[in-house]
């Protein structure tokens, strides 16, 4: 209305050859300059480990508060995916920009808002929140707890490509529709008086300062934004016997299929087993984050704790699963997992808060 030109900004992906937004600005998005970092989590540092089915027990944890932006403990990690704990207590001060991947975050427990230059976007627990690669956002939590499982994607997230048609649609069979993603609430310029803006790129962290706020979007259209989705809305299946876990897949991103274990009638034939069978997974590392409900075929995990099955080597249902299993006609629990086709690395931080006895209490 004032007659003045708004500088546009194409965020894009794949070069220019993926999907793309563009962002309108009331001044320059390109102005800041390089300044002193003041925050940022750390990488993941490798521990010396032999190859066994392992547990960690993520909520014997103490919280390390803080802002998201700092309160990270690194848990497991390949050339692909990098997967921490965060605990934070208190609103980003910064701005943050992760160059090195998208960023999906689970909610354990907590909830609050997202604030990027697409607008604000609340998420609550049990949601996944997805943040583009390159995308400038701050979260405030709501100052109830928060625990919160991240995963960050250097190959990028989609959806798997067995629940879309030829032109990207979600099928019909889909486990999930369009509508179950919500988008942010476009809110117009905002001025919250931050100008530091730290980056990450090649797991480390750079320091800008802006002139202006970076939040001064009028305006904005295309199909690279932020999401939430709750996995509750994930429509599990079930059939005669066993389905394996791929029927769970929800995510996908370079050598990883990221699953939602949501509460589900089990095998409906009269002489299945609900239990599901042990497997020897020749080609990806099994990663699981429990969350609530009756866990079947492990004893000893409750919510937070969190289980690494490599390649290699057999795993199933804990003695005497089977057994009890029989007779069930659903399950409650609530879980996440990943399958990586590359093997992942525990970490020191990772370590300090292992089971000893995992391994042998697969043994009868």
């Amino acid at each position: 209305e004032d007659g003045n030109l708004r500088w546009e900004e194409c965020l894009t992906r794949d070069g220019f050859e993926g999907a793309y937004s563009l962002l309108y600005h009331e001044l320059r998005p390109h102005e800041a300059l390089p300044a002193e970092v003041a925050h940022g989590y750390a990488a993941p540092v490798a521990a010396e480990v032999n190859l066994q089915r392992r547990h960690f027990q993520t909520q014997d944890f103490p919280r390390l508060g803080g802002p998201p932006v700092d309160a990270r403990r690194p848990l497991l990690f390949n050339k692909d995916v990098v997967i921490t704990h965060v605990t934070p207590d208190e609103a980003d001060p910064v701005y943050v920009t992760n160059a090195d991947g998208d960023d999906l975050y689970w909610i354990f427990e907590g909830g609050g808002t997202l604030r990027s230059v697409f607008g604000d976007l609340p998420f609550r627990q049990g949601d996944y929140v997805q943040v583009p690669r390159g995308v400038l956002h701050r979260f405030v939590p709501d100052g109830s707890p928060q625990t919160w499982l991240h995963i960050e994607c250097r190959g990028g997230l989609h959806l798997p490509s067995q629940w879309r048609n030829p032109v990207g649609q979600l099928r019909m069979d889909a486990p999930f529709c369009h509508r179950d993603f919500h988008a942010p609430a476009f809110v117009g310029p905002i001025d919250e008086g931050i100008r530091e803006h730290v980056v990450k790129r090649d797991d480390t962290w750079y320091g800008f300062a802006h002139p202006h706020s970076p939040l001064d979007v009028v305006g904005w259209d295309g199909a690279t934004y932020p999401w939430t989705f709750h996995i509750l809305d994930f429509q599990p299946r079930a059939g005669l016997v066993h389905l394996p876990p791929t029927w769970h897949g929800t995510f996908a991103t370079r050598g990883a299929l990221i699953c939602s274990f949501v509460p589900r009638a089990v095998d409906f034939h009269p002489e299945a087993i609900p239990c599901p069978y042990p497997h020897s997974s020749v080609e990806v590392d099994e990663f699981l984050f429990y969350a609530a409900g009756n866990f079947t075929s492990r004893k000893g995990v409750g919510p937070g704790s969190v289980s690494l099955h490599p390649s290699g080597i057999p795993h199933g249902p804990h003695p005497g699963a089977y057994e009890g299993s029989i007779g069930h006609r659903e399950t409650n629990e609530l879980a996440v997992m990943l399958d990586c086709y590359e093997r992942l690395v525990p970490t020191k931080t990772a370590v300090e808060v292992e089971d000893p006895g995992y391994h042998e209490s697969f043994i009868g």
